[in-house]
């Protein structure tokens, strides 16, 4: 979403974006008993993706898992704070910069209606059976994160402008969520996220895109997503393997081939004002 919001603007030089998120992964290295393997650590890879990547800027957001779905504890805190003091020394050695997210909000909403939240003083917590408080321990990670604002490039807080964002749609709509399991985004809640980091960038409207330029781009991030994950390493189970990175150019090359006349068309209306921006409101 991202990327397809700076080329429509003719961003010059266009930055190379590299997806090396994986699923399920914290800061920590801690996991709840629940969880069917243990969480992957991203300090288990992180010095060879950034070897492998050489990266002018980092953008990181830890967090929604390191907490493990349980109550508050100054133990596991601590580790977070450990764990994201390594990233940030790890990155800024590297010779990159870095921009620190704070994890989203915990959505509790449909889970509570399902009983599927947990009470504290509970015998254990996962992802699937969640703290009912959970988001108190989310904010209090992530204004710490904000905290790091004078040791990092920059931080954007993901939090405050997506949690107003909900409590505006649930005035039209109580049961409105765009995380059913409170955690997993849907397309709208990849949007939300977008739009806020797109904000921090400097950018203040959203150009809308045809269900064709969507398609084509995701398919073009998942086989990007899944060789930069091979070709890099990890211990998650379950991952696609990837294409090598030659391959994986190749057929983004292709995809990019016929996503390139698409932007096109639409891109003399992004700059001349034309077309009927959305306002980024978050």
């Amino acid at each position: 979403m991202i990327e397809m919001q700076l080329r429509l603007r003719s961003v010059d030089p266009m930055p190379e974006l590299i997806n090396a998120g994986l699923p399920s992964e914290g800061c920590t290295g801690l996991s709840e008993p629940d969880h069917p393997f243990p969480r992957p650590d991203v300090h288990e890879r992180l010095d060879r993706a950034l070897a492998a990547v050489k990266p002018d800027v980092v953008v990181a957001c830890y967090g929604m898992n390191d907490g493990i779905y349980y109550p508050f504890d100054e133990e596991r805190f601590q580790k977070y704070q450990d764990g994201i003091n390594r990233l940030i020394e790890k990155v800024h050695a590297a010779g990159a910069k870095l921009v620190l997210m704070t994890p989203p909000p915990f959505d509790p909403l449909q889970l509570k209606a399902q009983g599927k939240l947990r009470p504290e003083g509970s015998d254990k917590f996962a992802w699937f059976a969640a703290y009912e408080g959970y988001d108190q321990v989310i904010q209090k990670y992530g204004k710490w994160i904000l905290e790091q604002k004078d040791r990092v490039e920059m931080v954007i807080d993901l939090h405050t402008p997506i949690t107003a964002f909900w409590k505006l749609q649930r005035e039209k709509d109580p049961a409105f969520t765009v995380a059913p399991d409170g955690v997993h985004c849907n397309s709208a809640g990849h949007q939300t996220i977008a739009e806020v980091v797109l904000k921090a960038w400097g950018i203040e409207s959203w150009i809308p895109i045809s269900d064709e330029m969507t398609q084509l781009v995701n398919q073009k991030g998942t086989v990007l997503h899944n060789s930069w994950l091979s070709h890099i390493g990890h211990k998650r189970p379950g991952m696609t393997d990837g294409l090598s990175l030659e391959e994986a150019n190749a057929a983004a090359a292709k995809i990019d081939m016929r996503l390139q006349p698409l932007i096109m068309d639409l891109r003399p209306y992004a700059v001349g004002g034309r077309h009927p921006l959305t306002p980024i409101a978050r």
